[in-house]
């Protein structure tokens, strides 16, 4: 017997395939929580998503919960997706818990689908040493992009890294730029 995916499973599903995250094993581990565990190609590390089926808030006895989950199985980051609003407390103890919390506006389909949407990627050690060369710039001093960007957070962009959007163009072929990514 299936059951019709929620909102947050769908959200979850687009987060891992943006991210290019490797599916390890897909849970309900109770009435409220859906738990993916992924594997992160970049790092090497796995990653524990949780879908938060709670409504009105999602708050700090929910963070506490997944880090312990985390501390059970040795991971070191967390995602938290809810359609709830989380409280200020839960923010903050997230952030400092290695847990991200995806917000209720990201959305439950690919984005760069859209052709209006250019491809976004993070910049590589390498490439950024390389682009700050070019242009002889500190990263502070490129384009900002704010951390709460649907795309930035797609990707998985944190304050502080550089990102790199490629446009299509009618006149130059490919337009590349780079932004710096901020808090909000």
């Amino acid at each position: 017997m299936s059951h019709e995916k929620t909102v947050e499973e769908r959200k979850a599903e687009v987060l891992i395939e943006l991210r290019g995250y490797r599916p390890i094993r897909k849970e309900r581990i109770s009435e409220d929580i859906i738990s993916y565990l992924v594997e992160d190609p970049r790092s090497g590390k796995n990653v524990l998503i949780w879908c938060v089926l709670a409504t009105g808030t999602v708050g700090v006895q929910y963070v506490n919960r997944m880090r312990r989950a985390m501390e059970e199985h040795g991971i070191e980051r967390g995602i938290m997706l809810s359609r709830a609003r989380y409280t200020q407390t839960a923010k903050s103890d997230a952030r400092k818990r290695g847990i991200e919390l995806i917000p209720r506006i990201f959305p439950a389909f690919n984005i760069f689908k859209h052709r209006l949407v250019p491809k976004h990627e993070i910049v590589s050690p390498e490439e950024r040493e390389m682009v700050l060369k070019r242009y002889r710039v500190k990263p502070y001093q490129l384009p900002k992009i704010r951390a709460s960007d649907p795309a930035v957070l797609a990707i998985g962009a944190k304050p502080g890294d550089i990102v790199k959007i490629i446009r299509d163009s009618p006149t130059a072929g490919k337009h590349i730029t780079y932004r710096y990514v901020i808090e909000e």
